[in-house]
Protein backbone atom coordinates (compact mmCIF):
# COMPACT_ATOMS: atom_id res chain seq x y z
CA UNK A 1 0.00 0.00 0.00
CA UNK A 2 2.34 2.73 1.05
CA UNK A 3 4.46 1.46 -2.07
CA UNK A 4 1.62 2.45 -3.99
CA UNK A 5 0.67 5.35 -2.57
CA UNK A 6 4.47 6.74 -2.53
CA UNK A 7 4.60 5.74 -6.20
CA UNK A 8 1.59 7.80 -6.80
CA UNK A 9 2.82 11.06 -5.09
CA UNK A 10 5.02 11.91 -7.50
CA UNK A 11 2.80 12.83 -10.49
CA UNK A 12 0.64 15.06 -7.94
CA UNK A 13 2.83 17.55 -7.58
CA UNK A 14 0.71 20.49 -8.53
CA UNK A 15 -1.97 19.19 -6.12
CA UNK A 16 0.72 18.84 -3.38
CA UNK A 17 1.75 22.48 -4.02
CA UNK A 18 -1.95 23.70 -4.01
CA UNK A 19 -2.41 22.30 -0.72
CA UNK A 20 0.92 23.65 0.60
CA UNK A 21 -0.24 27.25 -0.75
CA UNK A 22 -3.71 26.68 0.80
CA UNK A 23 -2.00 25.62 4.53
CA UNK A 24 0.88 28.46 4.50
CA UNK A 25 -1.95 31.35 3.40
CA UNK A 26 -3.97 30.52 6.40
CA UNK A 27 -1.28 30.78 8.60
CA UNK A 28 0.33 34.34 6.67
CA UNK A 29 -3.31 35.31 6.90
CA UNK A 30 -3.14 35.11 11.02
CA UNK A 31 0.55 36.75 10.86
CA UNK A 32 0.17 39.52 8.89
CA UNK A 33 -2.11 42.36 9.12
CA UNK A 34 -0.97 43.83 5.32
CA UNK A 35 -3.66 41.11 3.22
CA UNK A 36 -1.59 41.59 0.06
CA UNK A 37 1.06 39.37 1.73
CA UNK A 38 -1.39 36.96 1.14
CA UNK A 39 -2.47 37.89 -2.04
CA UNK A 40 0.86 37.92 -3.30
CA UNK A 41 1.92 34.06 -2.03
CA UNK A 42 -1.45 32.71 -3.17
CA UNK A 43 -0.55 33.82 -7.07
CA UNK A 44 2.98 32.19 -6.33
CA UNK A 45 1.44 29.38 -5.55
CA UNK A 46 -0.65 29.25 -8.41
CA UNK A 47 2.10 30.30 -10.73
CA UNK A 48 4.15 27.32 -9.36
CA UNK A 49 1.20 25.08 -9.75
CA UNK A 50 1.43 25.90 -13.25
CA UNK A 51 4.63 25.51 -14.12
CA UNK A 52 4.50 22.00 -12.37
CA UNK A 53 1.79 21.11 -13.95
CA UNK A 54 3.62 21.60 -17.81
CA UNK A 55 5.83 19.22 -16.65
CA UNK A 56 3.19 16.44 -16.04
CA UNK A 57 1.69 17.03 -19.76
CA UNK A 58 2.71 13.56 -21.34
CA UNK A 59 1.77 11.54 -17.87
CA UNK A 60 -0.97 9.11 -18.59
CA UNK A 61 -1.42 6.89 -14.93
CA UNK A 62 -3.79 5.77 -12.78
CA UNK A 63 -3.00 6.00 -8.95
CA UNK A 64 -4.12 5.56 -5.78
CA UNK A 65 -5.50 2.29 -5.99
CA UNK A 66 -7.64 3.43 -9.45
CA UNK A 67 -8.91 6.24 -7.75
CA UNK A 68 -7.57 9.44 -9.57
CA UNK A 69 -6.35 9.87 -13.15
CA UNK A 70 -3.18 12.35 -14.12
CA UNK A 71 -3.64 11.80 -17.97
CA UNK A 72 -4.15 14.73 -21.18
CA UNK A 73 -7.45 15.11 -20.58
CA UNK A 74 -7.43 16.42 -16.28
CA UNK A 75 -4.60 17.95 -17.78
CA UNK A 76 -6.13 20.37 -19.92
CA UNK A 77 -8.87 20.89 -17.05
CA UNK A 78 -6.32 21.87 -14.67
CA UNK A 79 -4.38 24.17 -16.85
CA UNK A 80 -8.04 25.34 -17.72
CA UNK A 81 -8.63 26.25 -14.00
CA UNK A 82 -5.57 27.44 -12.91
CA UNK A 83 -5.41 29.86 -15.96
CA UNK A 84 -9.78 31.21 -14.78
CA UNK A 85 -8.09 31.29 -11.55
CA UNK A 86 -5.13 32.81 -11.64
CA UNK A 87 -7.17 35.27 -13.69
CA UNK A 88 -9.94 36.01 -11.29
CA UNK A 89 -7.30 35.86 -8.21
CA UNK A 90 -5.98 39.83 -10.60
CA UNK A 91 -10.04 40.11 -11.66
CA UNK A 92 -10.56 40.60 -7.83
CA UNK A 93 -7.79 42.94 -6.29
CA UNK A 94 -9.80 45.21 -8.88
CA UNK A 95 -13.21 44.59 -7.05
CA UNK A 96 -14.86 46.92 -4.06
CA UNK A 97 -16.77 44.78 -3.08
CA UNK A 98 -14.11 42.26 -2.26
CA UNK A 99 -11.22 44.94 -0.85
CA UNK A 100 -14.27 46.41 1.63
CA UNK A 101 -13.92 43.84 3.84
CA UNK A 102 -10.37 44.44 5.30
CA UNK A 103 -10.67 42.13 7.99
CA UNK A 104 -11.03 38.94 6.07
CA UNK A 105 -9.73 39.32 2.64
CA UNK A 106 -7.19 37.29 3.66
CA UNK A 107 -9.77 34.70 3.38
CA UNK A 108 -11.30 35.38 -0.04
CA UNK A 109 -7.68 34.14 -1.12
CA UNK A 110 -7.72 31.30 0.39
CA UNK A 111 -10.62 30.09 0.01
CA UNK A 112 -9.90 30.47 -3.96
CA UNK A 113 -7.16 28.05 -3.22
CA UNK A 114 -9.04 25.14 -1.68
CA UNK A 115 -11.43 25.93 -4.49
CA UNK A 116 -9.02 25.31 -7.01
CA UNK A 117 -8.08 21.78 -5.12
CA UNK A 118 -11.65 21.00 -5.38
CA UNK A 119 -12.06 21.39 -8.71
CA UNK A 120 -8.53 19.53 -9.69
CA UNK A 121 -10.00 16.52 -7.74
CA UNK A 122 -13.12 16.66 -9.65
CA UNK A 123 -11.13 16.55 -13.10
CA UNK A 124 -9.44 13.79 -12.38
CA UNK A 125 -11.86 11.54 -10.01
CA UNK A 126 -12.27 7.88 -11.52
CA UNK A 127 -14.01 6.73 -8.17
CA UNK A 128 -17.52 7.81 -7.10
CA UNK A 129 -16.86 8.13 -3.60
CA UNK A 130 -14.02 10.23 -4.78
CA UNK A 131 -15.90 12.22 -7.51
CA UNK A 132 -18.90 12.73 -4.81
CA UNK A 133 -16.10 14.16 -2.34
CA UNK A 134 -14.25 16.42 -4.51
CA UNK A 135 -17.77 17.82 -5.54
CA UNK A 136 -18.37 18.56 -2.10
CA UNK A 137 -14.97 20.14 -1.12
CA UNK A 138 -15.67 22.21 -4.07
CA UNK A 139 -19.61 22.91 -3.56
CA UNK A 140 -18.59 23.88 0.34
CA UNK A 141 -16.28 26.28 -0.55
CA UNK A 142 -17.97 27.96 -3.45
CA UNK A 143 -21.30 28.54 -0.53
CA UNK A 144 -18.42 30.42 1.83
CA UNK A 145 -17.37 32.48 -1.37
CA UNK A 146 -21.11 33.56 -2.08
CA UNK A 147 -21.86 34.59 1.33
CA UNK A 148 -18.53 36.05 1.55
CA UNK A 149 -20.18 39.45 2.00
CA UNK A 150 -22.18 38.07 4.92
CA UNK A 151 -23.06 42.40 5.75
CA UNK A 152 -25.28 42.37 2.77
CA UNK A 153 -28.36 41.02 3.45
CA UNK A 154 -28.59 39.61 -0.61
CA UNK A 155 -25.31 37.76 0.00
CA UNK A 156 -26.31 35.75 3.11
CA UNK A 157 -29.19 34.97 0.90
CA UNK A 158 -27.86 34.09 -2.09
CA UNK A 159 -25.37 31.77 -0.04
CA UNK A 160 -28.55 30.49 1.99
CA UNK A 161 -30.53 29.05 -1.43
CA UNK A 162 -26.88 27.36 -2.78
CA UNK A 163 -26.40 25.10 0.15
CA UNK A 164 -30.31 24.65 0.09
CA UNK A 165 -29.76 23.40 -3.43
CA UNK A 166 -26.81 21.94 -2.96
CA UNK A 167 -27.78 19.77 0.01
CA UNK A 168 -30.59 18.14 -1.92
CA UNK A 169 -28.50 17.64 -5.13
CA UNK A 170 -25.81 16.03 -3.27
CA UNK A 171 -28.22 13.71 -1.24
CA UNK A 172 -29.47 12.43 -4.48
CA UNK A 173 -26.40 12.06 -6.27
CA UNK A 174 -25.23 9.98 -3.00
CA UNK A 175 -28.78 7.73 -3.06
CA UNK A 176 -27.35 6.83 -6.69
CA UNK A 177 -24.07 6.50 -5.85
CA UNK A 178 -25.33 3.59 -3.46
CA UNK A 179 -27.54 2.11 -5.36
CA UNK A 180 -24.66 1.71 -8.69
CA UNK A 181 -22.73 0.62 -5.81
CA UNK A 182 -25.42 -2.04 -4.68
CA UNK A 183 -25.49 -3.73 -8.48
CA UNK A 184 -21.98 -3.12 -9.49
CA UNK A 185 -20.40 -4.15 -6.20
CA UNK A 186 -17.84 -1.42 -6.88
CA UNK A 187 -17.02 1.86 -6.53
CA UNK A 188 -14.42 2.38 -9.43
CA UNK A 189 -16.14 3.72 -13.22
CA UNK A 190 -13.63 1.11 -14.66
CA UNK A 191 -15.21 -1.88 -13.05
CA UNK A 192 -19.05 -0.12 -13.17
CA UNK A 193 -18.39 -0.53 -16.96
CA UNK A 194 -17.05 -3.91 -17.07
CA UNK A 195 -20.37 -4.61 -14.90
CA UNK A 196 -22.70 -2.79 -16.81
CA UNK A 197 -21.43 -4.57 -19.99
CA UNK A 198 -22.45 -8.28 -18.61
CA UNK A 199 -25.76 -7.30 -17.75
CA UNK A 200 -27.37 -5.04 -15.03
CA UNK A 201 -31.43 -4.22 -13.84
CA UNK A 202 -31.91 -1.93 -16.45
CA UNK A 203 -34.89 0.46 -14.20
CA UNK A 204 -32.53 0.57 -11.43
CA UNK A 205 -29.71 1.83 -13.00
CA UNK A 206 -31.72 4.12 -14.89
CA UNK A 207 -33.24 5.67 -11.19
CA UNK A 208 -29.53 5.90 -10.00
CA UNK A 209 -28.18 7.62 -13.52
CA UNK A 210 -30.79 10.26 -12.76
CA UNK A 211 -30.05 10.91 -9.92
CA UNK A 212 -26.39 11.01 -9.75
CA UNK A 213 -26.90 13.76 -12.90
CA UNK A 214 -28.72 15.69 -10.61
CA UNK A 215 -25.60 16.24 -8.73
CA UNK A 216 -23.82 16.47 -12.04
CA UNK A 217 -26.77 18.95 -13.73
CA UNK A 218 -26.76 21.05 -10.56
CA UNK A 219 -23.19 22.21 -10.99
CA UNK A 220 -23.20 22.69 -14.59
CA UNK A 221 -26.58 24.72 -13.70
CA UNK A 222 -28.59 22.80 -16.12
CA UNK A 223 -31.99 22.88 -16.42
CA UNK A 224 -34.34 21.66 -14.38
CA UNK A 225 -31.26 22.16 -11.57
CA UNK A 226 -30.53 25.30 -12.15
CA UNK A 227 -32.74 27.64 -9.76
CA UNK A 228 -30.02 28.39 -7.62
CA UNK A 229 -28.14 30.00 -10.32
CA UNK A 230 -29.71 33.30 -10.91
CA UNK A 231 -30.46 34.42 -7.04
CA UNK A 232 -26.37 33.36 -6.05
CA UNK A 233 -24.66 35.55 -9.05
CA UNK A 234 -26.62 38.43 -8.47
CA UNK A 235 -25.86 38.13 -4.88
CA UNK A 236 -22.47 37.30 -4.66
CA UNK A 237 -19.40 39.72 -5.17
CA UNK A 238 -18.83 39.72 -9.34
CA UNK A 239 -15.94 37.98 -9.16
CA UNK A 240 -17.66 34.56 -7.41
CA UNK A 241 -20.34 35.14 -9.31
CA UNK A 242 -17.52 34.60 -12.46
CA UNK A 243 -16.14 31.72 -10.90
CA UNK A 244 -19.25 29.96 -10.64
CA UNK A 245 -19.96 30.42 -14.40
CA UNK A 246 -16.66 29.30 -16.06
CA UNK A 247 -13.87 27.49 -13.22
CA UNK A 248 -16.78 25.63 -11.34
CA UNK A 249 -19.36 24.91 -14.57
CA UNK A 250 -15.94 23.81 -16.21
CA UNK A 251 -14.74 21.07 -13.49
CA UNK A 252 -18.46 19.66 -13.27
CA UNK A 253 -18.17 18.87 -16.78
CA UNK A 254 -15.14 17.62 -16.96
CA UNK A 255 -16.35 15.32 -14.54
CA UNK A 256 -19.75 14.89 -16.24
CA UNK A 257 -17.55 13.97 -18.94
CA UNK A 258 -15.47 11.24 -17.79
CA UNK A 259 -18.00 9.36 -16.40
CA UNK A 260 -20.10 9.14 -19.11
CA UNK A 261 -16.88 7.97 -21.52
CA UNK A 262 -16.13 5.12 -18.80
CA UNK A 263 -18.94 4.10 -17.29
CA UNK A 264 -21.34 3.91 -20.42
CA UNK A 265 -19.02 2.95 -23.35
CA UNK A 266 -19.37 -0.61 -24.32
CA UNK A 267 -15.75 -2.06 -23.46
CA UNK A 268 -15.58 -4.63 -25.62
CA UNK A 269 -16.42 -2.12 -28.65
CA UNK A 270 -13.67 -0.83 -31.24
CA UNK A 271 -13.93 3.16 -30.92
CA UNK A 272 -13.78 5.16 -33.08
CA UNK A 273 -14.14 9.04 -33.68
CA UNK A 274 -17.89 8.73 -35.15
CA UNK A 275 -18.93 5.44 -32.69
CA UNK A 276 -17.90 4.90 -29.33
CA UNK A 277 -19.86 1.81 -28.99
CA UNK A 278 -22.23 3.38 -26.46
CA UNK A 279 -24.18 0.70 -23.74
CA UNK A 280 -27.81 0.36 -24.43
CA UNK A 281 -28.66 0.08 -21.06
CA UNK A 282 -29.52 3.80 -20.18
CA UNK A 283 -31.22 6.12 -22.97
CA UNK A 284 -27.74 8.22 -22.12
CA UNK A 285 -28.30 10.51 -25.69
CA UNK A 286 -32.07 11.21 -24.77
CA UNK A 287 -31.50 12.32 -21.02
CA UNK A 288 -28.67 14.70 -22.31
CA UNK A 289 -30.53 15.44 -25.61
CA UNK A 290 -33.51 17.02 -22.91
CA UNK A 291 -31.31 18.93 -20.35
CA UNK A 292 -29.51 20.40 -23.39
CA UNK A 293 -32.20 21.83 -25.16
CA UNK A 294 -34.30 22.58 -21.70
CA UNK A 295 -31.50 24.28 -20.76
CA UNK A 296 -30.17 26.60 -23.56
CA UNK A 297 -33.77 27.61 -24.49
CA UNK A 298 -34.52 28.75 -21.01
CA UNK A 299 -31.08 30.22 -20.48
CA UNK A 300 -31.71 32.20 -23.55
CA UNK A 301 -36.04 33.21 -23.25
CA UNK A 302 -35.69 34.00 -19.45
CA UNK A 303 -32.80 36.43 -20.30
CA UNK A 304 -35.08 38.34 -22.86
CA UNK A 305 -36.56 40.02 -19.50
CA UNK A 306 -33.66 40.69 -17.40
CA UNK A 307 -33.03 44.20 -16.75
CA UNK A 308 -29.76 43.55 -14.10
CA UNK A 309 -26.93 42.96 -15.64
CA UNK A 310 -25.21 40.06 -13.70
CA UNK A 311 -29.06 38.21 -13.69
CA UNK A 312 -28.93 38.15 -17.73
CA UNK A 313 -25.36 36.98 -17.69
CA UNK A 314 -26.43 34.39 -15.56
CA UNK A 315 -29.27 33.16 -17.55
CA UNK A 316 -26.90 33.59 -20.49
CA UNK A 317 -24.66 31.11 -18.75
CA UNK A 318 -27.36 28.47 -18.13
CA UNK A 319 -27.71 28.75 -22.06
CA UNK A 320 -23.83 28.41 -22.72
CA UNK A 321 -24.32 25.08 -20.56
CA UNK A 322 -27.00 23.88 -22.86
CA UNK A 323 -24.40 24.67 -25.90
CA UNK A 324 -21.86 22.90 -24.12
CA UNK A 325 -24.24 19.95 -23.31
CA UNK A 326 -24.76 19.75 -27.22
CA UNK A 327 -21.09 18.55 -27.35
CA UNK A 328 -21.19 15.97 -24.93
CA UNK A 329 -24.49 14.41 -26.20
CA UNK A 330 -22.71 13.38 -29.61
CA UNK A 331 -20.60 10.91 -26.99
CA UNK A 332 -17.58 10.46 -29.65
CA UNK A 333 -13.97 12.10 -29.53
CA UNK A 334 -14.85 14.82 -32.33
CA UNK A 335 -17.90 16.40 -29.73
CA UNK A 336 -15.87 15.93 -26.77
CA UNK A 337 -13.16 18.19 -28.34
CA UNK A 338 -15.77 20.54 -29.44
CA UNK A 339 -16.48 21.13 -25.92
CA UNK A 340 -13.33 21.83 -24.50
CA UNK A 341 -12.65 24.11 -27.41
CA UNK A 342 -15.82 25.90 -26.47
CA UNK A 343 -15.11 26.14 -22.80
CA UNK A 344 -11.80 27.61 -23.32
CA UNK A 345 -13.51 30.61 -25.72
CA UNK A 346 -16.15 30.78 -22.82
CA UNK A 347 -13.28 31.86 -20.39
CA UNK A 348 -11.86 34.65 -22.03
CA UNK A 349 -15.07 36.02 -23.52
CA UNK A 350 -17.38 35.67 -20.14
CA UNK A 351 -14.42 36.74 -17.59
CA UNK A 352 -14.31 39.43 -19.64
CA UNK A 353 -17.78 40.31 -19.79
CA UNK A 354 -17.99 40.16 -16.18
CA UNK A 355 -15.15 41.76 -15.66
CA UNK A 356 -16.32 45.04 -17.42
CA UNK A 357 -19.83 44.45 -15.24
CA UNK A 358 -17.74 44.79 -12.38
CA UNK A 359 -15.59 48.26 -13.47
CA UNK A 360 -18.61 49.59 -14.30
CA UNK A 361 -20.41 48.72 -10.53
CA UNK A 362 -17.23 49.59 -9.07
CA UNK A 363 -17.40 53.46 -10.31
CA UNK A 364 -21.20 53.92 -10.60
CA UNK A 365 -22.63 51.84 -7.69
CA UNK A 366 -25.33 49.79 -10.53
CA UNK A 367 -25.70 46.68 -12.37
CA UNK A 368 -28.93 47.67 -14.29
CA UNK A 369 -28.76 47.83 -17.83
CA UNK A 370 -30.74 51.77 -18.34
CA UNK A 371 -27.63 52.93 -15.95
CA UNK A 372 -25.35 51.98 -19.37
CA UNK A 373 -27.16 54.51 -21.47
CA UNK A 374 -24.80 56.45 -23.64
CA UNK A 375 -21.68 54.63 -22.22
CA UNK A 376 -20.46 53.82 -25.59
CA UNK A 377 -20.16 57.65 -26.31
CA UNK A 378 -18.89 58.66 -22.61
CA UNK A 379 -16.46 55.55 -22.51
CA UNK A 380 -15.30 54.63 -25.65
CA UNK A 381 -12.87 51.75 -24.43
CA UNK A 382 -15.58 50.24 -22.19
CA UNK A 383 -17.83 50.37 -24.95
CA UNK A 384 -16.15 48.67 -27.91
CA UNK A 385 -14.42 45.83 -25.78
CA UNK A 386 -17.32 44.92 -23.85
CA UNK A 387 -19.12 44.76 -27.30
CA UNK A 388 -16.57 42.24 -28.35
CA UNK A 389 -17.19 40.37 -25.47
CA UNK A 390 -20.78 40.16 -26.12
CA UNK A 391 -20.39 39.57 -30.06
CA UNK A 392 -18.41 36.66 -29.11
CA UNK A 393 -20.98 35.69 -26.37
CA UNK A 394 -23.98 35.13 -29.02
CA UNK A 395 -21.48 33.40 -31.27
CA UNK A 396 -21.03 35.65 -34.27
CA UNK A 397 -17.17 36.02 -36.43
CA UNK A 398 -14.50 37.10 -35.90
CA UNK A 399 -14.78 36.05 -32.46
CA UNK A 400 -13.70 33.31 -30.49
CA UNK A 401 -17.32 32.42 -29.55
CA UNK A 402 -17.90 31.98 -33.59
CA UNK A 403 -15.14 29.26 -33.74
CA UNK A 404 -16.35 27.65 -30.40
CA UNK A 405 -20.34 27.60 -31.63
CA UNK A 406 -18.64 26.59 -35.27
CA UNK A 407 -17.45 23.48 -33.62
CA UNK A 408 -20.45 22.79 -31.72
CA UNK A 409 -22.29 22.08 -34.28
CA UNK A 410 -20.04 20.56 -36.71
CA UNK A 411 -20.20 17.77 -33.88
CA UNK A 412 -23.59 17.31 -34.03
CA UNK A 413 -23.80 17.67 -37.82
CA UNK A 414 -21.46 15.29 -38.49
CA UNK A 415 -23.12 12.78 -35.92
CA UNK A 416 -26.39 13.65 -38.02
CA UNK A 417 -28.16 15.05 -35.43
CA UNK A 418 -29.34 18.28 -37.50
CA UNK A 419 -32.55 18.63 -35.53
CA UNK A 420 -30.24 19.49 -32.68
CA UNK A 421 -27.92 21.77 -34.33
CA UNK A 422 -30.63 24.26 -35.84
CA UNK A 423 -31.96 24.03 -32.31
CA UNK A 424 -28.68 25.41 -30.98
CA UNK A 425 -28.66 28.26 -34.34
CA UNK A 426 -32.02 29.10 -33.49
CA UNK A 427 -31.49 29.66 -29.76
CA UNK A 428 -27.84 31.72 -30.92
CA UNK A 429 -30.02 34.13 -32.23
CA UNK A 430 -32.61 34.52 -29.54
CA UNK A 431 -28.91 35.66 -28.01
CA UNK A 432 -28.40 38.15 -29.70
CA UNK A 433 -31.77 39.74 -29.18
CA UNK A 434 -31.01 40.50 -25.52
CA UNK A 435 -27.31 41.41 -25.89
CA UNK A 436 -28.40 44.31 -28.60
CA UNK A 437 -30.47 45.80 -25.73
CA UNK A 438 -27.18 46.29 -24.32
CA UNK A 439 -25.52 47.72 -27.59
CA UNK A 440 -28.34 50.09 -27.83
CA UNK A 441 -28.28 51.10 -24.31
CA UNK A 442 -24.41 52.26 -24.60
CA UNK A 443 -24.62 53.68 -28.01
CA UNK A 444 -27.70 54.28 -29.60
CA UNK A 445 -29.35 56.13 -26.08
CA UNK A 446 -28.22 59.30 -24.87
CA UNK A 447 -26.61 59.72 -21.45
CA UNK A 448 -28.40 61.81 -18.65
CA UNK A 449 -26.81 65.30 -18.10
CA UNK A 450 -25.72 63.16 -15.02
CA UNK A 451 -23.90 60.70 -16.37
CA UNK A 452 -20.15 61.37 -16.18
CA UNK A 453 -16.86 59.84 -18.28
CA UNK A 454 -16.15 56.16 -17.09
CA UNK A 455 -12.02 56.53 -16.49
CA UNK A 456 -9.95 53.32 -15.77
CA UNK A 457 -6.76 52.75 -14.78
CA UNK A 458 -3.89 51.07 -16.60
CA UNK A 459 -4.00 48.18 -14.58
CA UNK A 460 -7.84 48.07 -15.48
CA UNK A 461 -7.55 48.60 -19.09
CA UNK A 462 -4.36 46.07 -19.53
CA UNK A 463 -6.87 43.48 -17.41
CA UNK A 464 -9.80 43.75 -19.95
CA UNK A 465 -7.30 43.54 -23.09
CA UNK A 466 -5.61 40.24 -21.38
CA UNK A 467 -9.35 38.76 -21.88
CA UNK A 468 -10.57 41.00 -25.13
CA UNK A 469 -7.13 39.78 -27.04
CA UNK A 470 -7.28 36.01 -27.10
CA UNK A 471 -11.51 36.39 -27.80
CA UNK A 472 -10.35 38.20 -31.18
CA UNK A 473 -7.23 36.06 -31.82
CA UNK A 474 -8.87 33.03 -31.62
CA UNK A 475 -11.64 33.82 -33.53
CA UNK A 476 -9.05 34.42 -36.50
CA UNK A 477 -6.11 31.85 -35.17
CA UNK A 478 -7.29 28.60 -33.25
CA UNK A 479 -5.35 25.88 -34.45
CA UNK A 480 -3.39 25.48 -31.71
CA UNK A 481 -6.48 25.10 -29.25
CA UNK A 482 -8.07 23.04 -31.90
CA UNK A 483 -4.88 20.17 -31.21
CA UNK A 484 -4.74 20.80 -28.08
CA UNK A 485 -8.21 19.84 -27.36
CA UNK A 486 -7.83 17.04 -30.32
CA UNK A 487 -5.10 15.33 -28.21
CA UNK A 488 -6.50 15.63 -24.71
CA UNK A 489 -9.55 13.46 -25.54
CA UNK A 490 -7.96 10.94 -27.77
CA UNK A 491 -5.83 9.95 -25.09
CA UNK A 492 -8.46 9.93 -22.39
CA UNK A 493 -7.10 7.59 -19.77
CA UNK A 494 -8.73 3.86 -20.70
CA UNK A 495 -8.94 4.47 -24.16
Amino acid sequence: MFDQINYSLQFIKPELILVCTLLVSIILDLIFKNKKIVIYFVIAGLVSSFVSLLSNSNVNQHLFFNMYAVDPFSHFFKIFLLTAILGIVVFSMFSNEVSEIKSRKGEFYYFLVALTIGMFLMSSSTNLIMMYLSLELTSLTSYLLAGFMKEEKSSSEASLKYVLYGAFSSGMMIYGISIIYGMTGSFDIFAINIALADGVTSLALLISTVLIFIGFGYKISAVPFHFWTPDVYEGSPISVTTILSVASKAAGFSMLMRFLKIVFIDPYASPSVNDWGVLEIVPIVEILTVLSVLTMTLGNIVAVWQTNLKRLLAYSSIAHAGYLLLGVLTLNNEGYSATLIYLVVYLFMNVGAFLIVMLISNKIKSDDIDSYKGLGMRSPFIGITFSLFLISLTGLPPTAGFIGKLYIFSALINKEMILLAVIGVLNSVVSLYYYVRIFRNMFLRESLPTDKEITLTLGEKILILAFAIPTLILGLYFAPLVEFAHASVSMFAGN
